[in-house]
C-alpha cells in the first residue's frame, strides 16, 4: 500500500477487490463518507474569501480541493463496486440538494484567522484518524488501500494547516484560552446535520423522511465503533498539539483518555429505533 501526494483513482487497484470480505457496517460508512469528501471541495470558496490576502495559501488550498473531490470520488467508486444497486451521483445529488455549506462568509466564522485554522486542523485530525481506524479494522484489501492513502493526504492536509495556523497565531496573538473553545466548538460540530445528513443521502431508501437524531446515531455507532485506543489517542495529541499544549504533558495524558473513553461511548450508543 502507498500514501503520498501525486495518486490518482487509476492507481487503486480496483481488480484486487474481494466481495466476500466486504463489511456491510463499514461499507454504510464508506457511503457517508463519500458524500462529505466529495462536498467538502466547496469550503475551497469560502477559505479563498478568507484567506484573499495571501495568494500563495489560497494557491496551496487548490491541491487540498483536487484531494477532497480524488477522495469523494473514489470512496463512491468503491462503494459502487461493493453494492452494484449504490448510485453515487444520485445520492450525492441528494445530499447537495439537501445540505449546503456556508461558503459566502467575507471572513472566517471562527473570528480570526488562527481560529479558522485550527477548526482546520481539528477536521483533518479527525479525517487522518478516521480512515487509518478503517483501514486497520478492514479486510477487504481495496478498501484497505484506499484508506491507506487517504489517511495519508489528510495528515499532510494537517500540517499545511497546521504551519498556516502558526503563522497566523504569530499575528493573532489568540488566546490558549480562545483556542481551545475554538477546538472544543469544532469537535462538537460532529453532531451537527452534516454527518447525519450524509449518512440519510447515502443509506436511507428514497421516501424516509430525515430524523437527524435517528441518522446520528446510526452514523455514530459504525463510525466511532471502527476506532481502536491507538487511533483515538492519537487524535487526540494531534488536537492539543494544535491547540498549542505539549501532547506528553499532563494534559494531553488526560486528553488522550478522555477521548478513548467518548469514544467507546459513541460507539455503544442505544441503535436508532
Amino acid at each position: 500500500m502507498q500514501g503520498g501526494k501525486g495518486w490518482s483513482i487509476d492507481d487503486i487497484g480496483w481488480d484486487r477487490f474481494d466481495p466476500g470480505l466486504v463489511d456491510s457496517d463499514l461499507l454504510q460508512v464508506i457511503k457517508a463518507a463519500a458524500m462529505v469528501e466529495r462536498n467538502a471541495a466547496d469550503y475551497t470558496l469560502y477559505l479563498a474569501r478568507v484567506f484573499r490576502d495571501d495568494p500563495a495559501f489560497v494557491a496551496a488550498l487548490e491541491q487540498w480541493r483536487a484531494d477532497e473531490i480524488r477522495h469523494g470520488d473514489c470512496l463512491g467508486r468503491y462503494a459502487q463496486l461493493a453494492d452494484p444497486d449504490f448510485d453515487f451521483a444520485a445520492r450525492f445529488k441528494r445530499f447537495t440538494d439537501g445540505y449546503r455549506i456556508p461558503v459566502h462568509a467575507e471572513a472566517s466564522v471562527r473570528g480570526s484567522t488562527t481560529g479558522e485554522l485550527l477548526a482546520r486542523c481539528i477536521v483533518e485530525t479527525g479525517t487522518s484518524s478516521f480512515y487509518s481506524a478503517i483501514r486497520d479494522r478492514s479486510r477487504e484489501p481495496v478498501l484497505r488501500d484506499l484508506c491507506h492513502r487517504i489517511a495519508g493526504d489528510e495528515f499532510r492536509h494537517y500540517k499545511l494547516f497546521y504551519g498556516a495556523m502558526r503563522d497566523a497565531q504569530a499575528r493573532d496573538r489568540l488566546p490558549l484560552w480562545r483556542r481551545a473553545l475554538v477546538a472544543v466548538g469544532r469537535i462538537r460540530e460532529s453532531d451537527d446535520d452534516e454527518l447525519a445528513y450524509a449518512w440519510h443521502a447515502a443509506n436511507d431508501p428514497d421516501g424516509l423522511a430525515y430524523d437527524r437524531e435517528r441518522c446520528n446515531a446510526a452514523y455514530a455507532t459504525r463510525a466511532y465503533g471502527v476506532y481502536g485506543q491507538v487511533h483515538a489517542e492519537r487524535a487526540a495529541g494531534m488536537v492539543v498539539k494544535a491547540v498549542g499544549l505539549d501532547p506528553q504533558g499532563w494534559l494531553g495524558r488526560r486528553a488522550r483518555d478522555f477521548a478513548w473513553v467518548k469514544m467507546r461511548q459513541r460507539a455503544k450508543a442505544p441503535p436508532p429505533l
